[in-house]
Order: C-alpha cells, then sequence, then structure tokens
C-alpha cells in the first residue's frame, strides 16, 4: 500500500492520476501518462510514494520536456527488503515486459530518487537472461537538452541508460549522477551525439546490488556479461566529456573513449575486466583525454593474452596520471590473475602518451606493448611489476 505525507510531496502524488500497487502495469502506465501531461504544461514534478508492494508497470512511457520524476531514495547499493517478503520496496517501479524502454526522456528534466526492478530476469542461468531494452532511453526524435538522472537503483536491467541520440537530433547538457545497477548486457551508460559537456559521475555498477532481496549472481552469469564484450561506460561523438568517481566490477570493457571524443576521466576503479580503458581518436586537435587517480584489476578473459589494463590507438594525445594496475584472482567470476601488459598502444596513426606517477603490476608480458611504428610514450617516476622505477621513451 502506498502512502505519503502531502507536506513531503515536491509536486502531485501519482496516487492522484491513480498510480496504485495494486494495479495492472497497463493501468499504472495510463496512471503515469495522465500525470505526465498534467505535468508538461507547467514544469512540475510528480511524487512516486513509497510502497511496501513495488508498482507494476508496462515499458514505453515518455517522459516529456520539463517533467520531474521523482522518489524517495538516494541510491540502494545493496537493495532495499521487504521485512517478510523478498522483494525491494519504497519508490520502486517493478517493469513486466520486454517490449519498449522503459522511459523515453525529452528534456528539460529529471528522475531522481527511484528503484527500477525487473521481478522476471534471472539471477542463476545465463541462458535465461531476458535482454530487456534500455530502462532509461534518450529521445530519438527530438533533441533533449539538460537532463539529470540523480539517484537512481537498477536492479536486473539489461541496459541502464541510453543516451545514444540520433545525429540529426543531439542531446545536450546531460547529467548523470549517484546511479547504482549492473546491467547484464554489460552497458551500464552509453553516450553519442551529445555535446556541450556531458557528466557521468558516482557512478557504482556491482553484481551485489540486489544482494538483500535476492542475493547476487551467480559466476556463470558474470562470466556472460564479460563474454558478451562490452563497456560499462561508452562514449562517443561527445564534447569534453566528465567521468568522475565510476566504478565497475566484472564486466569485459571499463570505459571507452570512442574517436570522436575528449575530455577528463578521473578517480575511477575497474575491477575484473579484460579491458580498463579502451582510448581512440579520429584526428589530433582535441581528441585528447586527462586519464588520472584511479585504479584497474585487468584480470578476466579468454586468454592473458587478451586483458589490457589499457588500450590505445588512433589519434591523439592521452596524459596518463597516477593510474595504478594490477591482477588477482576473485571468486565471483573466473580469472586469469594476470594481464599481459600495463599498457597496449596500436595502429598506424601519430599518437601520443604521457605517464607520469604510474604503477603496475602483474603483467606476463613487457610493461608496454607497442604495436603503433608511429606512436611516442614518455614515461616518468612510474614504477614496474619489479617496482623498479621507469624513466623512459617508446617510439618516435
Amino acid at each position: 500500500m502506498a502512502s505519503s505525507t502531502r507536506a513531503q510531496v515536491p509536486g502531485r502524488d501519482l496516487a492522484e492520476f491513480g498510480l496504485s500497487a495494486t494495479n495492472t502495469p497497463a493501468a499504472n502506465t495510463e496512471s503515469l501518462n495522465r500525470g505526465i501531461a498534467w505535468a508538461a504544461e507547467r514544469g512540475g514534478a510528480l511524487w512516486v510514494a513509497p510502497s511496501d508492494t513495488p508498482y507494476p508497470v508496462a515499458s514505453g512511457i515518455v517522459l516529456r520536456r520539463n517533467v520531474s520524476l521523482m522518489g524517495v531514495h538516494g541510491p540502494t547499493g545493496r537493495g532495499t527488503r521487504h521485512p517478510e517478503r523478498p522483494h525491494p520496496v519504497g519508490s520502486v517501479f517493478a517493469i513486466q515486459d520486454a517490449a519498449h524502454p522503459f522511459l523515453t526522456v525529452e528534456g528539460a528534466t529529471q528522475v531522481r530518487g527511484l528503484q527500477f526492478w525487473y521481478p522476471d530476469q534471472t539471477v542463476s542461468d545465463p541462458a535465461k537472461v531476458v535482454a530487456y531494452p534500455p530502462t532509461i532511453q534518450v529521445s530519438r526524435s527530438v533533441a533533449a537538452q539538460g537532463v539529470t538522472l540523480s539517484s537512481l537503483t537498477f536492479y536486473g536491467e539489461f541496459v541502464a541508460m541510453d543516451f545514444n541520440s540520433a545525429p540529426a537530433h543531439p542531446c545536450e547538457q546531460v547529467l548523470i549522477e549517484h546511479c547504482y545497477g549492473y546491467p547484464l548486457s554489460g552497458e551500464f551508460i552509453r553516450i553519442d551525439y551529445c555535446y556541450d559537456i556531458p557528466r557521468v559521475l558516482h557512478c557504482h555498477v556491482n553484481p551485489a546490488n540486489l544482494r538483500y532481496f535476492r542475493g547476487g549472481y551467480a559466476k556463470a552469469v558474470i562470466d556472460s556479461v564479460v563474454a558478451r564484450k562490452t563497456f560499462t561506460f561508452a562514449i562517443q561523438h561527445t564534447d569534453n566529456a566528465v567521468l568522475m568517481d565510476v566504478f565497475t566490477f566484472g564486466a569485459y570493457g571499463g570505459v571507452w573513449l570512442g574517436p570522436a571524443t575528449y575530455g577528463q576521466l578521473t578517480s575511477f576503479n575497474l575491477d575484473c575486466v579484460t579491458i580498463g580503458i579502451h582510448k581512440q581518436g579520429d584526428g589530433t586537435f582535441n581528441r585528447n583525454w586527462q586519464i588520472a587517480q584511479g585504479s584497474i584489476i585487468a584480470n578476466t578473459g579468454p586468454r592473458v593474452e587478451d586483458i589490457h589494463p589499457i588500450v590505445i590507438e588512433g589519434r591523439g594525445h592521452t596524459a596518463l596520471s597516477n593510474v595504478e594496475a594490477f591482477s588477482g584472482g576473485n571468486p565471483a567470476l573466473t580469472t586469469l590473475n594476470r594481464s599481459q601488459d600495463f599498457l597496449l598502444v596500436r595502429g598506424q596513426d601519430r599518437l601520443t602518451v604521457s605517464m607520469q606517477g604510474c604503477r603496475m603490476r602483474n603483467y606476463a608480458g613487457d610493461m608496454v606493448t607497442l604495436e603503433n611504428p608511429k606512436a611516442t610514450i614518455q614515461a616518468n617516476a612510474c614504477l614496474d611489476r619489479d617496482e623498479r622505477w621507469v624513466n623512459r621513451t617508446w617510439g618516435e
């Protein structure tokens, strides 16, 4: 049963439009649409009152421009739980079909303080993983400008947040912060054709995020996520992106920085991955990334030769500062306990890499694998696997 105190409601309680934990999914979707129509005209907020039973909903909701959808929570990193029944409680949507993205956002909007739960998703059998459409997707028909996604938790999602915009309708000023989940596709946030400084801040991806009410994901499921060869955070066709304090565990790739991007990646932890960071570049003018203050545990994949904390190719410059990489075992997934190297540089285009104060361990081959005859790499005050200082230049 839903309950709320009127003084706490920031706009209108969705119960006024018919939202109820006892409704059918289709009826609750109709209630949401009625509330959204009211809020879109006046820039209103819709309150999802906490309930002891999640709200069943059908997918395909368009969160129109000017509408805020808000719940009671900060991110719930291990899940909420009913005292007697194994399900989350609070401002929770239980998504019960795979027909469409759950929410499509248009702009000048916020989604805050909610939990999204897929109760039919498996936690134990990789053959039964449901490939749900993204939980939140940017509009492909209008340019979504000004979107805030904050304090959201995802349980059982396949893709959490899809901001791959249409080239004719690029998004702008996207802020994603304090969001937690574990997407079974391996893709938590993907952004394409987003200009004017998108920011991804304080996001945590971990297979234990539904521990309180359902336990963790089985080892075979986590291995299947790694085998998909996707990246938790993927950025493409994006100006001056900022990623800060991002974490992932049990994925093929941590962060993919596509050819048409530049920006900053700082204060990160990429744990139990095959590739930590893959940086590309399609030019030299502004295809540069500053990557600092982070650690990478690259230790999973089919072969040690495939495991690389950092891969760089294309053109442009990469500045690595105070980045540590080490490997080891973890019982949550299949690991090989080593990486091939610290840095793999490949391709045929001119590129440059600087490394300052980096520390590397547990690699099987050379610290740097240089497969690009036109690349230059310079290391200063770095430490190799034997704790020896490295001050060296590779390449031209």
